[in-house]
């Protein structure tokens, strides 16, 4: 391990540069042509990796990529994105700087620094002799709901042994060994529209049902057990004298078990109007599954723990409350641990940035993972 920690160490200026051509391709999840600059520039390097590199159409987004790394066993899925939630442009007024031992750039913690890592332990596997088989899978589309990668992602996990999901690690360095499920939902209340001041016995207001509505709902919440819904964006009716006929609310859930996902999607779903004389129509969805933390993802998070240890760290674990592509990996049973891109901060955020000491060490992390998985019979139960 020690070998492999030094041997990435030495390659820090292949990986610095690595991680800043990709950051300087600015590739906002909108822009179709833009990612798909970015993918042409990180296909080329995975080539260069020693990668069999497919690019994947993603309809209206940018394009996906498979990089397979032959080798032995059943394949290991490495996962991530390479879209991003900042516009093209935005080098002008966030360069890429360097400043105090951190590297600042648009995308860069979340999440083209992990993607370089995970290239970087792949290079350094070859350099050791070992030879996993692995796939990479890279999208375009994560950060605005990956719609056209999940039945990718989903394809690639059935047919792997576990999936190792490059987002960035907690604060502190810690692997997400849990991550809530995420769903959105359309809560929309048809009334009767009356004039408020002659008719008001005859109307029934959209907007009062939906107030009621809302604070029913808040009762759902049970934020021990990781369990939120928040009505963040409210819109209705049409003047203050017209009793309302419309009125709708975009409502965000957030679930830590599979359990509870079900429980409250199917509550929201058998709504039932205090006011009869209103209706009321739900759409959406618990959109991205939650990460449990299994019995097989605390043994994945105890193989890195124990490969932490062995390269002179401690690796933590914990909980994060944003899903990521590793959530429709777990929910299939496939042994997954999130969080092993590098440290940093800053994640959608103008002082986004990675720990530039850090990045050898995980790229020797990953690659001490998967050569767990090289030459020697680790079974992970699903």
């Amino acid at each position: 391990m020690s070998d492999l920690l030094s041997w990435c160490e030495a390659e820090q200026p292949w990986l610095r540069e690595t991680i800043e051509a990709l950051v300087r391709l600015e590739s906002p999840s909108h822009d179709r042509a833009a990612v798909n600059r970015c993918g042409a520039e990180l296909g080329t390097r995975l080539t260069a990796c020693g990668g069999r590199v497919s690019r994947l159409p993603g309809g209206e987004r940018g394009d996906h990529l498979r990089a397979e790394f032959e080798g032995d066993g059943a394949p290991l899925l490495i996962l991530g994105h390479f879209d991003t939630v900042w516009d093209v442009g935005v080098l002008e007024t966030m360069p890429l700087r360097e400043e105090a031992g951190r590297l600042y750039g648009p995308g860069i913690f979340d999440m083209k620094a992990g993607i370089a890592t995970a290239m970087l332990a792949v290079r350094a596997l070859a350099a050791a002799g070992r030879r996993p088989r692995i796939v990479m899978l890279w999208t375009t589309d994560e950060e605005i709901g990956s719609r056209t990668s999940r039945t990718l992602i989903e394809h690639e996990a059935r047919q792997s042994r576990a999936a190792l999901v490059l987002e960035p690690s907690l604060p502190g360095g810690a692997a997400k060994t849990s991550r809530k499920g995420c769903g959105e939902f359309e809560l929309t209340i048809h009334g009767v529209a009356a004039h408020a001041g002659l008719d008001p016995g005859k109307g029934a207001s959209a907007i009062h049902e939906l107030a009621r509505q809302i604070v029913a709902l808040e009762q759902l919440q049970d934020p021990a057990r990781g369990i939120t819904i928040n009505a963040g964006v409210v819109s209705g009716g049409t003047r203050t004298n017209v009793t309302a006929a419309e009125a709708r609310a975009l409502i965000d859930v957030r679930v830590q078990t599979l359990d509870d996902a079900r429980r409250i999607e199917q509550t929201l779903q058998r709504l039932e109007p205090a006011n009869p004389a209103t209706r009321i129509v739900v759409n959406g969805g618990i959109d991205r599954p939650p990460l449990e933390r299994s019995a097989a993802v605390v043994r994945l998070y105890e193989i890195a723990r124990e490969v932490a240890a062995a390269l002179g760290r401690t690796l933590g674990e914990g909980a994060a409350g944003g899903g990521s592509d590793g959530n429709f990996t777990a929910a299939l049973g496939v042994p997954t641990l999130d969080g092993l891109g590098p440290r940093g901060d800053g994640a959608h955020a103008r002082h986004e940035h990675v720990v530039l000491d850090d990045l050898p060490f995980r790229a020797a992390l990953l690659g001490g993972v998967l050569s767990r998985f090289s030459g020697e019979a680790v079974r992970l139960e699903r």
